[in-house]
């Protein structure tokens, strides 16, 4: 009894621990423990639950990681609808919206919230004292699916709430894949043969939707709640705004680009903002949602049909357009992967010209039936390159011309299909999708690799990218990444590229030593592993250790890793068994480049000992971004203010910490100082 007595009370610790660190990292995006201390947590929950079964509770967080496939969803009734929004397109039709809502209402309402319309898909989830029972999809608005274990796995929905919650309520909120998510999951899509998602908001639907929970659960889903649809035995506040900052006080996500507004006008300062930023957004949005402040009001103004008087989507221009597909050519990416793009006749899309887009793969150009010569819908989507959507087959003449990649390569005078780059011969390896070129060292290939190694995800050496990575190729100057750490010994060669002057010079070599000390996972993931993202990176970095480590290790050793399945194993054999490869590696740790997590030790590095705390928007990175280099570099990052805090970095828009900082006499600085701490350039 007493064995399970203190266990019981250990596993509540580790539970609040978990939860505490869950929300700190998935809402907060301001972890305070590494991810090896709470995988130490984890696991010790996951052993005293294991060994004391009759203590697993629901809401444990062990309880995220999928449970056995549902054989079909039930349906729930939402006890109060779903509404959708109604729409308006122009500054005329909001302020008819609004003269609608004053003349109802017989004066000016004077606070309104507005917030992004995110591409996602609604969901309701219904808490009983505390604990997450139901989540569902809005379905027709009266009745939806239940997905409650599939949204079990979403690191950002609470399972369970503080107890001075009310005793019964729901929560509205979207579910959504971020940009970089969805692009990840299109590419593994496309390499697997898979039919590709078209946008975000069906990739979150099909994520959600999966029988298997564990499909879910490997999918980066996110959420931001945004409303409280019911709330029973307990108060709870008389404004919408009010009403988010209580449920971000409970543990939910709530969006930081919301803001309370005092008029019309502001509310279309806010739109306008976004119509010029919204690019800027790690997840996709159309628009923004406009709500009358005051839950009274709300509730006076009521519903016309299945839509609120008190809300309203305010979209933003469309991001489609249609023009003719002229030509389909192919690309060599970095893996040597044959991908078709299209060349289109130029149109411009969201204030953008549009002129290339891209095609994926010869599977789905056969699934989308896009031929040569069709008028088709082009998609803006972010900041990745346009993509097609399909053709407008109504418009169609006859003329048209059906796509063969390997009729596009056929080269005749070798009498087969050939590299477009470097006419090596194309293959095509068994269970998969691509076309590849044979050569490792195509010039195309090459010029990828130092461009992506080269890259803020790798080992972030500002000044190379596309352009540069192509003419310190062509000019022999860097024929593998490894010889970009011995361009200082060429540095009268890189005067004579054009725009190349002394600072340039300097920046470039400075930035290169600088790299020399990323992390051993930005390494991995800068040397172009196929299949080998940056999540897997940092797997694969915790795991073993040192690049020796993940080089040596055999297949079941890489299969003992969570996550890394057979695709990936395999492929990171090869990479390590080609003797091209493993030249670069003794090479970059020639050139002193760091191939192991514990080569400087924490006190040795630039900002050992400092601590910092961020507050409003930084230029040129995210917070985390930031975040992530202050660590690099041996400091840390928090988010609280406190008399420990060694700098406050702020940024545009700070909040109240900078008011906190003074309070105590902290040092302040601005984002160019920040930089200099960094060590890079301003």
């Amino acid at each position: 009894m007493q064995n399970s007595t203190r266990a019981a009370e250990r596993i509540e610790q580790l539970r609040a621990q978990l939860n505490h660190h869950n929300y700190r990292y998935y809402v907060l995006d301001a972890p305070e423990i590494s991810d090896a201390e709470y995988d130490a947590l984890m696991k010790e929950l996951m052993q005293l639950e294991a060994e004391y079964p009759s203590l697993l509770t629901p809401d444990s967080p062990t309880q995220r990681v999928g449970a056995a496939p549902v054989e079909a969803f039930g349906v729930v009734d939402h006890p109060l609808p779903l509404l959708s929004l109604g729409n308006v397109f122009s500054r005329d039709d909001l302020e008819g919206w609004y003269s609608r809502i004053v003349r109802m209402l017989g004066e000016r309402p004077s606070e309104f919230v507005c917030e992004h319309k995110i591409d996602g898909l609604a969901v309701a989830l219904s808490y009983v004292d505390g604990q997450l029972t139901v989540g569902a999809t809005r379905g027709d608005g009266l009745r939806g699916e239940n997905i409650t274990q599939n949204l079990r796995t979403i690191r950002s929905i609470p399972l369970s709430v503080s107890k001075e919650a009310p005793g019964r309520f729901e929560v509205r909120g979207e579910v959504f894949l971020p940009r970089a998510g969805f692009a990840r999951l299109n590419r593994e899509r496309a390499e697997e043969g898979l039919p590709l998602f078209a946008n975000p908001r069906n990739a979150a639907a099909g994520s959600v939707r999966q029988l298997d929970p564990r499909i879910t659960a490997k999918r980066p889903l996110d959420i931001y709640v945004y409303m409280l649809g019911y709330a029973e035995g307990g108060s709870t506040p008389a404004t919408h705004w009010a009403i988010m900052e209580y449920l971000r006080s409970l543990g939910f996500k709530v969006n930081p680009n919301n803001r309370l507004l005092g008029s019309i006008n502001e509310v279309e300062g806010y739109y306008q903002k976004w119509v010029n930023e919204r690019e800027s957004l790690s997840y996709e949005a159309d628009g923004i949602v406009v709500k009358v402040n005051s839950l009274q009001w709300q509730r006076r103004l009521g519903d016309v049909g299945r839509e609120p008087r008190w809300a309203v989507a305010y979209k933003f221009p469309a991001i489609q357009g249609i023009t003719r597909l002229q030509e389909i050519r192919i690309s060599v990416g970095r893996t040597g992967t044959l991908n078709p793009y299209a060349v289109l006749e130029p149109v411009s899309v969201g204030g953008v010209v549009i002129k290339q887009a891209a095609l994926h793969n010869e599977s789905d150009i056969r699934r989308k039936d896009i031929r040569k010569g069709d008028m088709v819908i082009i998609q803006r989507a972010g900041e990745v390159i346009p993509q097609v959507v399909g053709p407008v087959v109504s418009r169609r003449t006859g003329a048209e011309e059906e796509f063969s990649l390997l009729g596009t390569i056929f080269d005749k005078d070798r009498g087969r299909p050939a590299c477009p780059e470097c006419h090596a011969e194309v293959v095509k390896l068994a269970g998969e999708a691509m076309y590849y070129c044979s050569n490792a060292a195509c010039p195309a290939q090459v010029r990828e690799r130092i461009e992506h190694f080269s890259s803020r995800g790798g080992m972030d050496i500002r000044g190379i990218g596309e352009s540069l990575s192509g003419v310190l190729f062509e000019r022999g100057l860097v024929r593998d990444v490894a010889d970009l750490y011995f361009l200082n010994e060429k540095k009268g060669q890189l005067f004579k590229i054009e725009g190349m002057k002394e600072k340039s010079v300097d920046n470039l070599l400075k930035a290169i030593e600088q790299s020399k000390n990323r992390p051993l996972s930005r390494l991995v993931f800068a040397l172009g592993i196929r299949h080998v993202g940056e999540e897997t990176a940092e797997l694969l970095s915790k795991h073993f250790g040192t690049i020796d480590g993940l080089a040596e290790a055999c297949r079941d050793d890489l299969l003992a890793v969570p996550s890394i399945g057979t695709k990936i194993a395999d492929s990171i054999m090869v990479f390590f068994r080609q003797e091209e490869n493993q030249g670069i590696i003794r090479r970059l740790k020639d050139a002193g480049v760091s191939t192991g997590e514990g080569k400087t030790a924490a006190e040795d590095l630039p900002l050992a000992g400092q601590e910092f705390v961020i507050t409003g928007r930084l230029d040129r990175y995210s917070r985390s971004e930031a975040e992530a280099r202050i660590k690099a570099r041996g400091g840390t990052a928090k988010s609280d203010i406190t008399k420990k805090t060694t700098y406050l970095v702020a940024g545009a828009e700070p909040g109240s910490k900078l008011a906190r900082a003074r309070e105590l006499g902290l040092k302040q600085i601005n984002e160019a100082d920040f930089l200099k701490l960094l060590g890079e350039e301003v």
